[in-house]
């Protein structure tokens, strides 16, 4: 049993199976045992991502988090070419920092936090400027925003730029049609809604875009992307000594994804999250953004003004359940519930019942004054009627 219920984006509880993969029997990276592992790792992860045929697209798999696989990118396709980064979030704000570091030609289209991405805006720099590689976070999990992967590709297409996604967070939940979306490579990891442990992260890339890579100058030796291809392709091995047990774990948890059929499993994402949600709005709770925009794997919920997020966290551990802050201009003024890894509708159940008694517990003493307490509108969000308050308080 886990001491924990992480209610989070990743880590997450994982199954069993998982947990019993990885302590498989011991093999050497560099015989036929290793090559044989990560071909069916690369075989699962393609098929998660509907790709049939390994002619086209092909699977690298990194032992690091998804930000590894972010500058494995950044780092190696772009070369001297310039790159638009567009951001409405920390991730974005990362890939930006990521590719300065790398790229001189960097630029940046910054949205606001827990906003959409102005597709006008895009269209309007692309059609002004000659960009070459367009790059963007999928899910920006500071806000639980989903980007327009299609849209986005689209215009990239029609300017001729590269187009790049960080999908760390959304892969194993959201469709990601790579082809009908124009993506030329993307990023994720093995711990957040595909359900492994954390510590390996990959990148599926267009086969022909992979082999131009080693034209390009290599400016990170762990990272380089044209060294995982060529180890791949040549050897079925990566360059370096991989975290082999955790192979195994990714393994099984991308075969208990295809064993329970894909759209199952993003169906029953959906629907875990569709209950949080609606449990959540009967407590009186509000969300961030409107629930169209969202991402399946995670709710932003703004924070009750009478309520602490310092204690609502400790109060919920007390209960061993485990949920995330806000970040950057979102501290202090939301939190944010996970419903992906080995999370039941029991423990969704366990986690209302838990946040509704802490809820209660933080209504004022004087009822007659539950308005003057500290306003949404003094943290900068919308502010609510009487009687949403009054239900919010359980009044």
């Amino acid at each position: 049993m886990n001491q924990f219920l992480l209610f989070t984006p990743g880590p997450v509880n994982v199954a069993m199976n998982v947990r019993l993969a990885i302590s498989k029997d011991d093999i050497c990276h560099r015989e036929p045992d290793f090559d044989d592992l990560l071909e069916s790792v690369e075989n699962k992860l393609l098929a998660l991502f509907g790709i049939e045929d390994r002619a086209h697209y092909r699977a690298v798999v990194i032992t690091g988090s998804g930000t590894a696989a972010n500058e494995a990118i950044l780092s190696s396709v772009v070369g001297d070419k310039k790159v638009l980064i567009l951001s409405n979030g920390e991730f974005g704000e990362r890939l930006h920092k990521i590719s300065s570091i790398h790229n001189k030609n960097t630029v940046l289209l910054d949205f606001p936090w827990g906003k959409s991405l102005d597709l006008d805006v895009v269209e309007a720099y692309l059609k002004s400027h000659r960009i070459d590689v367009v790059a963007m976070v999928h899910h920006e999990t500071c806000s639980g925003m989903l980007n327009p992967l299609e849209a986005i590709g689209a215009l990239a297409k029609s300017s001729g730029a590269l187009f790049v996604v960080d999908c760390v967070s959304s892969a194993g939940a959201e469709i990601i049609d790579m082809e009908a979306c124009n993506i030329a490579f993307c990023s994720s990891s093995s711990s957040k809604a595909i359900g492994a442990h954390a510590g390996l992260s990959f990148v599926i890339g267009k086969a022909h875009e992979f082999e131009k890579l080693k034209h390009n100058p290599v400016k990170t030796t762990y990272l380089n992307l044209a060294t995982f291809y060529a180890f791949l392709i040549e050897r079925s091995q990566t360059p370096n000594t991989p975290a082999v047990p955790l192979f195994y774990g990714l393994e099984q948890a991308l075969a208990n994804i295809l064993n329970e059929g894909v759209a199952n499993r993003f169906a029953r994402i959906r629907e875990r999250a569709g209950l949080l949600r609606q449990g959540m709005l009967k407590l009186g709770l509000r969300f961030l953004i409107d629930q169209k925009d969202m991402c399946s794997v995670l709710t932003t919920v703004v924070l009750p003004p009478n309520v602490d997020v310092d204690d609502l966290r400790r109060k919920l551990r007390e209960s061993s359940i485990i949920v995330y802050e806000g970040k950057g201009c979102f501290k202090n003024k939301v939190f944010q519930v996970g419903n992906i890894g080995e999370l039941s509708n029991g423990d969704i159940r366990l986690f209302l019942g838990a946040l509704g008694e802490i809820l209660k517990e933080s209504v004022p003493v004087d009822k007659a004054n539950i308005l003057s307490i500290r306003k949404p509108e003094a943290v900068g969000l919308p502010g609510r009627g009487a009687a949403a308050a009054l239900a919010a308080a359980g009044i």
